[in-house]
């Protein structure tokens, strides 16, 4: 069922599935909660599924600003009206550094990250090599942006990569919101941001990769959350949920029994 409400004078559009304890989907940038949709089904029969649109994506508004405190705000928001601030957070890509500052700033049951790495350094010099793109006239953003995510698709199907495609709506404004503190920010200040973004994190937090974030990133995020549990599912692309969605919906299911004990 779709549902809208206001934030900040930002008006948010979601869709609610399922009874059962509440978990939230937060999707990537340019895309939004219909990327999704093959597994909510399945989640939807034991749990009340809130997938959110992330502003200025999907059928949310624009707003003033989308740094990951306005975003995370924004699903605090969504989650409040639906009495569902103990859900259980899953967010792909930018959702999970946004279910990330939210767990950081806000009591939540658990965290899961899939396919964004917490360590923004890298991601940061490789966004500067290609600003001018970025920056520059709408043919040469929608370009770069299309190779970014074309580098990311891994073993994704063809089906699933025309679906994931029709739904990408890049706005220049909305990308370069999102990531202008990585593409206005020194080396330093991202490394600040990290910390004081992601460090208060105290919710079980479970990490699954299907692109290797790299030697010692596993180490790296444990000294930075101590509740992390790190998984890599090699050779899967950025989309490992949807390549083996039955294997990621027994994974969650699995993670959430622990946090029974």
């Amino acid at each position: 069922m779709k549902h809208t409400t206001t934030a900040g004078g930002v008006e948010l559009a979601y869709e609610v599935s399922g009874e059962g304890p509440p978990m939230a989907l937060v999707h990537g940038i340019t895309e939004d909660h219909r990327t999704w949709n093959p597994l909510i089904n399945s989640l939807a029969t034991n749990h009340r599924v809130i997938a959110v649109d992330l502003r200025g994506h999907g059928e949310s508004q624009t707003g003033p600003s989308y740094d990951l405190a306005a975003l995370a705000g924004d699903l605090h928001h969504v989650l409040t009206v639906e009495a569902a601030t103990d859900a259980v957070l899953v967010g792909h890509s930018l959702g999970g550094t946004v279910v990330s500052a939210y767990a950081s700033a806000f009591t939540t049951r658990a965290v899961v990250n899939v396919d964004q790495s917490l360590s923004l350094g890298a991601f940061q010099s490789g966004l500067q090599q290609i600003e001018p793109m970025l920056r520059g006239e709408d043919a040469g953003f929608q370009s770069v942006i299309g190779m970014i995510f074309e580098s990311m698709m891994g073993a994704l199907p063809d089906s699933e990569r025309v679906r994931i495609s029709e739904i990408r709506q890049p706005n220049q404004d909305v990308v370069l919101g999102v990531w202008s503190a990585l593409l206005d920010g020194s080396s330093e200040e991202v490394e600040a941001l990290v910390r004081s973004g992601f460090s208060g994190i105290r919710a079980p937090y479970l990490a699954i990769h299907g692109i290797d974030p790299g030697p010692g990133y596993g180490s790296w995020l444990a000294s930075l959350l101590p509740t992390v549990m790190c998984e890599v599912w090699p050779d899967l692309g950025h989309y490992p949920h949807l390549i083996q969605s039955e294997r990621f919906v027994a994974r969650l299911a699995e993670f959430e029994a622990t946090l029974h004990r």
